[in-house]
């Protein structure tokens, strides 16, 4: 059973239970009841459905905010390690030296200017990016230190390269959208039923109730529109900057 067809069948049966409750309820109440007694239901409900909603919505932003906040710290990471590969490899032989610190600048290069584009649009990373990491991780391996001040920094350079991976791969879990569709659907439901529920408290069509009805109907689509920005960090609006790569590496 896919989880669609499990939500269907779950708020139907919800919905069915509440309704054949207030059925039944109604059918035993006594001719002398006075329904003035007792409060006002559908004010009650417009409150709590309100209330129950902009949780929602404060938990979904704080989410894809917590998400955005999370893919540039990779991506200062990432650009962190490309800078002290070109920092430590000073101890090398100039001919070695100069070969790293171009592949790592090619890298940075296209990374900011190539790369971003392509996971704006496909979600995903580059294979091109990932071939001139290979370039640069094997340029960094392969060389076999020649003295004890080069042994001392190899290891430190294996590692910086380590983490412009890892760092990378982190950054690729966080291109394109990560919310399920499924909460979409809620919140998109949600925004229908707060907003609807309007015209149930019998909105009339003075000014003041107007204004505030437009107010309150583009502060939801104002924040929905937010969500849907932030859930893609590398999208456009909101997103992460790759300004950091020509900052770090590409001017050092």
């Amino acid at each position: 059973m896919s989880q669609w067809l499990a939500l269907l069948i779950a708020m139907v049966a919800v919905c069915a239970v509440v309704i054949t409750v207030v059925v039944v309820r109604q059918r035993r109440i006594s001719d002398d009841d006075d329904p003035s007694q007792t409060p006002d239901v559908i004010e009650y409900m417009t409150m709590m459905i309100g209330v129950i909603y902009a949780i929602v919505l404060g938990l979904a932003i704080a989410g894809v905010w917590e998400g955005r906040g999370g893919a540039q710290a990779d991506v200062l990471s990432e650009a962190q390690a490309l800078h002290e590969v070109k920092a430590r490899v000073q101890v090398y032989p100039a001919g070695v030296r100069d070969e790293i610190r171009a592949d790592a600048d090619a890298y940075a290069a296209f990374v900011a200017d190539k790369e971003w584009p392509y996971m704006s649009d496909h979600g995903d990373l580059s294979p091109k990016g990932t071939a001139l990491l290979d370039k640069l991780r094997t340029d960094v391996t392969q060389y076999a230190p020649k003295s004890d001040l080069e042994a001392q920094a190899y290891q430190p350079l294996v590692d910086e390269v380590a983490a412009v991976d890892q760092a990378r791969a982190s950054r690729g879990q966080s291109a394109g959208s990560t919310m399920p569709g499924v909460v979409w659907f809620g919140l998109i439901t949600g925004a229908v039923v707060t907003v609807g529920l309007i015209f149930t408290l019998q909105i009339r069509r003075s000014p003041k109730e107007l204004l505030l009805a437009g107010l309150f109907s583009a502060l939801v689509a104002f924040l929905l529109f937010l969500i849907w920005d932030l859930d893609d960090p590398f999208g456009s609006g909101l997103a992460v900057s790759a300004d950091v790569f020509r900052d770090l590496v590409l001017r050092h």
